[in-house]
């Protein structure tokens, strides 16, 4: 039975982050503690050690089957605004995995024992990678989109001079 009780706690707040994540505001401050890059990870580099870019693809993409997500992937030509909302999502969903993360105790309250800890421990670890992901993502969507403000803002001057 615990094992079933574990299970259902894990699918529903699954769940139950996806309905949350859609609901947070896309207000996040990138460059502000929690998200912005801390220094020991080098602008995301720290995660080329860990071959981040051979494996962060295959990992389940939620946007894939969840229609009313935003799209992880920038189109052919991306507009500074399209990829400053994908920084946003980024915040989101780190937020949403290390709530995932923090929520993991309370399957040892299932299993009183090593097993619920062991439990515990690995729904932290499935989570992790998803958080490397957006940390190693973000410093060089936030880069793109600076220097994407910064062509359509020379544009736009070149169009009012004329």
């Amino acid at each position: 039975m615990p094992f079933l009780y574990s299970m259902l706690y894990v699918i529903a707040i699954g769940i139950a982050s996806h309905f949350i994540g859609e609901a947070l505001p896309r207000r996040f401050r990138y460059d502000r503690f929690p998200y912005r890059a801390w220094k020991w990870e080098r602008e995301g580099r720290i995660y080329d050690k860990l071959r981040i870019r051979a494996w962060k693809d295959r990992v389940p993409d939620m946007s894939r089957i969840c229609g009313d997500m935003v799209p992880k992937r920038l189109g052919r030509c991306p507009t500074s605004e399209e990829v400053y909302r994908l920084v946003q999502e980024t915040c989101v969903a780190e937020i949403v995995h290390v709530g995932l993360c923090l929520c993991a105790p309370v399957i040892w309250l299932f299993w009183q024992s090593w097993i619920g800890v062991v439990l515990s421990a690995i729904f932290v670890i499935c989570n992790l990678p998803f958080m490397m992901i957006q940390r190693y993502n973000r410093p060089t969507l936030v880069s793109l989109a600076k220097r994407l403000a910064a062509r359509e803002e020379r544009r736009g001057q070149r169009v009012a001079e004329k």
